[in-house]
């Protein structure tokens, strides 16, 4: 099986990609563990597609779909992973497309059936530092979002694949990987790109409204237990929130409710990394943002994470939080101390 990725041309892998689609009937697509606005619009354009072509194609994610993304089921149903529903699904389909995540470890509970199943098994994706697991590689590093190669991809198969629904859900992935179009990688390509889908009747305010203005009035509470822990570190360099256990009970929410709030510690003046610590039944994860030229992927790694240079993440299993929040704090400010 041949092995493609950014070190050769992406339109090689492209090609690869579209005789797989013809050649293969049956598809499962899956994302990221609690999965972002970037993974589910990837993964349901790309199923709307395979649909359109006469294939048979299932969408499967190891956890729910927060709240505020539900309303993309209505271009393509997405499915909450069950070991009786799903085993056989994933071990007879002939193509795994998995999207904005390129390592396994990434769909927790799904990996092993993932990895054992006899499937032609293709990566999307924009992260760094990919694992061998696939087949096909479709990695662009410099790429803001994977509903960008997405888009670049399905406009390679198929000049007339970018439907208005499929267009919503690309914009969905584009538009909140990019912060709104403010994250650094956000370029005249990309711009070029929401114009088309703009063309093709793509509402940016209908869209909006439904991911960021219709939540829980939960969510908010959340967000003040989350305010109410706010702290600084190295003379204001460094912001970090903590929510234990605890503040998720008190509030009736969960940790997808968590999506975004770390972007709350970068809105204070001086501050060049932030931090934000959620304490899981098992462990705690922390999200990592950063200004220029720190990295937080770096960062990350040093907790067995990863991500982009400016936003990644970490899990640790079988730890404290105090203990971890201290950690990672006290790494942190070597970091942003190191910054000039």
């Amino acid at each position: 099986m041949t092995k493609l990725s950014m070190t050769s041309p992406l339109s090689g892998g492209f090609e690869a990609c579209k005789s797989i689609f013809e050649q293969k009937h049956s598809f499962v697509l899956t994302t990221h563990v609690n999965p972002d606005g970037d993974g589910i619009g990837s993964e349901v354009a790309l199923a709307a597609f395979l649909r359109s072509m006469g294939k048979e194609a299932a969408v499967i994610n190891q956890s729910e779909t927060p709240a505020n993304y539900v309303f993309l089921n209505s271009i393509y149903p997405v499915q909450h992973f069950s070991r009786e529903r799903h085993a056989n699904v994933i071990a007879n389909a002939d193509v795994i497309i998995v999207a904005d995540t390129n390592s396994p470890l990434r769909f927790t509970a799904m990996k092993d059936f993932v990895l054992q199943s006899k499937a032609y098994k293709i990566c999307i994706d924009h992260h760094l530092d990919q694992a061998e697991f696939a087949d096909l590689y479709l990695i662009d590093e410099s790429s803001p979002a994977t509903g960008e190669i997405v888009y670049r991809l399905l406009s390679y198969l198929d000049p007339h694949a970018i439907t208005r629904q499929i267009a919503d859900a690309l914009y969905v992935a584009i538009m909140t990987d990019t912060g709104s179009f403010r994250f650094p990688k956000t370029d005249v390509e990309t711009h070029g790109i929401i114009a088309e889908l703009l063309a093709r009747g793509v509402d940016p305010s209908a869209l909006y409204q439904k991911i960021f203005e219709e939540g829980s009035i939960n969510k908010l509470k959340l967000l003040g237990k989350a305010l109410e822990s706010l702290k600084t570190a190295a003379d204001g360099k460094v912001a970090y929130m903590v929510l234990p256990r605890s503040a998720f009970a008190e509030t009736v929410t969960v940790e997808a409710d968590t999506d975004n709030m770390i972007n709350q510690t970068m809105s204070i003046g001086g501050v060049v990394i932030g931090l934000l610590f959620v304490e899981l039944e098992d462990g705690v994860k922390v999200s990592f943002r950063s200004k220029g030229s720190i990295a937080a992927n770096e960062l990350a790694k040093e907790f067995g994470g990863n991500g982009h240079k400016n936003a990644a993440g970490a899990r640790k299993h079988a730890t404290g939080l105090s203990e971890f929040v201290q950690q990672v704090v006290e790494r942190a400010i070597v970091y942003a101390r190191a910054d000039h």
